[in-house]
């Protein structure tokens, strides 16, 4: 990773990370020559949390990056008494940086009695002292719309894009394989940069951990040896396993698996090593992912480049609409 050239003042700048993806903020601390900031964490003797920032941010414009990964719940409060200690000392700006939206999925009111979670949330962020969001790839886009603070919802696609051009996969014989009508403008975009042609499978979850992929998708992807299959986020790996063996039985003979948000929990490392033709699963460093949990065809895309670019042209006041999520590549007004 190219390390970018101080443009900012590091005296007007102050930069933090919570404790669940620090390697991450390191490495945007790093592109953009900002040191990274200490932050004191513990916890009193009755389980409450303690945190302090270990510098001063009065007037100054202050980064505090966290994504919600489990145990999410502990990462939540700790974004938000680091955003309120921030607010609290005077900071000038105070901007959330949050790689990973899990709430992003909570989007709308299903059930009878339930949260629109991901709405509360972003009230919490701006109450606790956020005056500007930035995240990556939100599972739902229109989750966007619940921020009353400027929101810019980043996009790992480029990242994706270059990394499978630079493979020399994407020919005549790949087609891109989206995994439900909900992936598909995601997909769609990235074959687009890639040249290729686009698949999008009928999926039915039948409960949280379990899928049902029509065989529709076989028609679809006749005539291929090798598929790209995008989605934003992989959890526990049932829906991209079962899809993986649905194009398999089609005749597709190689398989690389893209995804934004890797969390790989639960059996999701066995269930994917166990299709064979899966060749490289490539995903971001959005969510932290321990040495343990890695199968040895995993590639790991850092964005810090794309976190530490958009922070940049923020701060100087200059266009980010190219790493929207959903740009189509307009120049910002």
């Amino acid at each position: 990773m190219t390390q970018q050239q101080p443009q900012l003042d590091p005296d007007e700048v102050r930069f933090f990370s919570g404790r669940s993806n620090r390697p991450l903020a390191q490495g945007i601390a790093n592109f953009l020559g900002i040191p990274l900031a200490k932050t004191n964490f513990g916890k009193y003797t009755n389980d409450t949390l303690h945190v302090q920032l270990g510098a001063s941010v009065r007037g100054r414009a202050v980064y505090i990056v966290q994504s919600l990964v489990p145990p999410v719940s502990d990462h939540l409060l700790e974004l938000l008494m680091m955003l309120d200690i921030a607010k609290g000392a005077a900071a000038r700006q105070v901007h959330a940086i949050i790689p990973y939206f899990s709430y992003a999925r909570s989007d709308k009111k299903d059930a009878p009695r339930i949260s629109i979670t991901a709405r509360l949330i972003a009230d919490l962020l701006k109450e606790a002292g956020a005056t500007h969001v930035m995240t990556m790839t939100l599972h739902s886009p229109q989750v966007h719309g619940f921020f009353s603070v400027p929101t810019d919802p980043l996009t790992a696609r480029g990242l994706l894009a270059q990394y499978f051009y630079e493979q020399q996969i994407a020919d005549e014989t790949t087609i891109m394989v989206a995994p439900d009508a909900g992936a598909a403008k995601t997909a769609g975009r990235l074959a687009d940069q890639l040249g290729l042609p686009v698949a999008t499978a009928l999926k039915t979850r039948v409960s949280d951990t379990t899928v049902r992929i029509s065989n529709q998708i076989k028609r679809q992807v006749d005539g291929y040896r090798r598929a790209i299959v995008h989605d934003d986020e992989i959890a526990t790996g049932g829906t991209m396993a079962e899809l993986c063996r649905m194009i398999v039985s089609a005749g597709i003979e190689e398989i690389y698996i893209a995804c934004t948000h890797g969390l790989f929990l639960g059996k999701a490392p066995e269930r994917l090593a166990a299709v064979a033709e899966i060749k490289e699963i490539v995903t971001t460093d959005t969510v932290p992912l321990p040495p343990e949990r890695r199968l040895p065809n995993m590639t790991i895309l850092s964005t810090a480049p794309v976190f530490g670019g958009a922070i940049l042209q923020n701060a100087t006041r200059r266009s980010i609409g190219d790493l929207f999520t959903f740009w189509e590549g307009e120049e910002e007004e």
